[in-house]
């Protein structure tokens, strides 16, 4: 599916940034004028020398005539040819990127298939998942593990495609050969087995929903598989869970918390956005990633991050965080995609929210919003949440807790529990299996909640400022209003004005007041389910 998608009225300084990110970053002209509809991959992997060759037939759907394509392939991995309707083209390199001449302008509506062949050393990745590339390692029995991770870097890092979250195929193919006894798992159903006479096989694995470049996924080692059904909202759901042979039994007890997880993410979001393709857990040497409908696994088998608690309460020690936070993805990431990178909020920060809404769901109201609030202490506000566009950066660390944070704090302005998770469940049927940029997040939500957000997705999403309430009190007077605001800025909030109970008050950038019956002002208090300061004036 192709996006099409209008940067923000927002200055953009792009002086810092390279013509590589740009080709990387942007929808270029080689890139706009022809829309993927299906990618047909099939690599073969060799652990023996981390290297790997095969090719991918994409498929496409013209949108204007034109006679230059943009395809992408990073170094050190070399193309060997690209073939259309059996002619060889010709092609130029820029970098990461390739230029393919065609041999006349194509006619928009027509399809076409392009084929293009590859093989090398692929990048290692050094801190997976952090930085993407192959990883090529072993399992604590000695036996190879191999497995990618790229969000980010992008997909092209070992396959090559239209390298860009703007655009995806309706479906795909991923046919993966390891030498025996290795088990490929990847993303979809498994649709054949292939046994070969040179000792290795062809997993064969198909996709029937459009599905997000750096999503596709290798998993190949020593596996074990089990499996159960979910009845979830739209009927059975498969779910299988694929964990290294030598950890079955701590997977079978690990994994018991799908069931839970989905039902919860079902309830707030609606219904899991890949029935066709099913869910799996896959075990991963690296920490996880949500490889759709493939989710990678890699958290050790126990609760929390990594056995710690993200929140500092307590509450993220009694539920498994790559499981939960990864599988959220399904809905924000995966269903719902940024058409740039410098939207990952749009990703992150709804998967960061939705594990206090887990919490919430699993343990009462009051523990998710601890949750969330606890992991305020995370929050650096050093750099913008957005960054800049066309250039494939990804904005600050803040896009999880931060915007998990803001999103909670909308929850308390709309202040209707059910109205909020319709609009978490509209937003979810609205944008289902589409690409999107901020501007269509934050108009759904204005429209939904009938109530004008734009200046506080501006404030946290935009500036590194947190809204710091100026107040003092003065004869039976609270006066009020809004500091290290963006202009025009307007959020009402809850606050002590009487003793026992919060109620709403409405500041603006101007002073305003309202009666203060409580005789202390030092009881003077800001509901803390608000991201927000608070200063006394002079």
């Amino acid at each position: 599916m192709l996006g099409l998608y209008t940067l923000s009225g927002m200055a953009q300084d792009t002086t810092r940034f390279t013509h590589a990110d740009t080709l990387r970053g942007s929808v270029t002209p080689q890139r706009a004028w022809w829309d993927v509809t299906f990618y047909d991959l099939h690599v073969q992997i060799s652990p023996a020398d981390s290297s790997i060759r095969g090719y991918n037939r994409i498929t496409y759907r013209v949108l204007q005539p034109a006679q230059e394509m943009q395809i992408d392939l990073m170094t050190p991995l070399k193309a060997d040819s690209m073939v259309q309707d059996g002619a060889h083209l010709r092609y130029r390199r820029d970098g990461n990127a390739f230029f393919v001449t065609l041999p006349a302008a194509q006619r928009a509506g027509t399809f076409h298939t392009i084929a293009v062949y590859y093989h090398g050393r692929p990048r290692v990745a050094q801190t997976p998942p952090w930085d993407g590339g192959f990883i090529w390692t072993q399992d604590s029995l000695g036996n190879p593990w191999v497995a990618t991770a790229c969000q980010g870097v992008g997909a092209s890092i070992w396959w090559p495609n239209k390298d860009t979250q703007a655009d995806e195929p309706d479906s795909q193919r991923i046919a993966i050969t390891v030498p025996d006894p290795m088990i490929d798992v990847s993303n979809g159903r498994l649709r054949s087995k292939t046994k070969h006479t040179d000792g290795t096989t062809t997993y064969e694995w198909f996709v029937q929903n459009p599905i997000n470049n750096y999503d596709v996924a290798v998993n190949a080692g020593s596996y074990a598989h089990f499996s159960d059904v979910y009845e979830g909202e739209k009927g059975p759901l498969t779910l299988d869970f694929w964990p290294l042979a030598v950890n079955l039994q701590k997977a079978r007890k690990q994994f018991a918390q799908a069931k839970g997880m989905l039902k919860c993410f079902e309830y707030w979001f609606g219904p899991y956005p890949w029935y066709k393709d099913g869910y799996k857990l896959v075990e991963s040497p690296h920490l996880g990633m949500e490889h759709q409908s493939a989710v990678a696994y890699g958290n050790g088998y126990e609760n929390g991050y990594r056995g710690m608690d993200l929140s500092h309460t307590g509450w993220g020690m009694k539920w498994d965080f790559i499981l939960v936070h990864e599988s959220g993805h399904e809905w924000f990431g995966n269903s719902i995609t940024s058409a740039d990178i410098a939207d990952m909020w749009i990703h992150e920060s709804f998967t960061n929210y939705a594990e206090g809404l887990y919490t919430e769901c699993r343990f009462g109201k009051k523990a998710g919003a601890e949750y969330i609030i606890g992991t305020r202490k995370n929050i650096l506000n050093d750099v913008p949440v957005i960054a800049h566009y066309g250039v494939n950066e990804e904005g600050s660390g803040d896009m999880y807790y931060k915007g998990g944070n803001m999103l909670h704090t909308m929850r308390q302005v709309v202040n209707n529990d059910e109205k909020w998770r319709a609009m978490l469940r509209g937003l979810n049927r609205t944008f289902r299996h589409r690409i999107v940029n901020a501007a269509d997040i934050e108009g759904y939500i204005n429209r939904a909640s009938g109530i004008d957000f734009s200046k506080v997705f501006d404030q946290y999403l935009r500036t590194v400022k947190i809204p710091v309430l100026e107040y003092k009190v003065k004869e039976g007077q609270l006066f009020f209003r809004w500091t290290h605001v963006v202009p025009g800025f307007h959020m009402p909030v809850r606050v002590t004005l009487k003793a026992g109970r919060y109620d709403f008050i409405y500041p603006t950038e101007q002073w305003k007041s309202v009666a203060f019956p409580l005789k202390r002002a030092d009881r003077f208090r800001i509901d803390e389910n608000f991201y927000v300061d608070k200063q006394k004036a002079d």
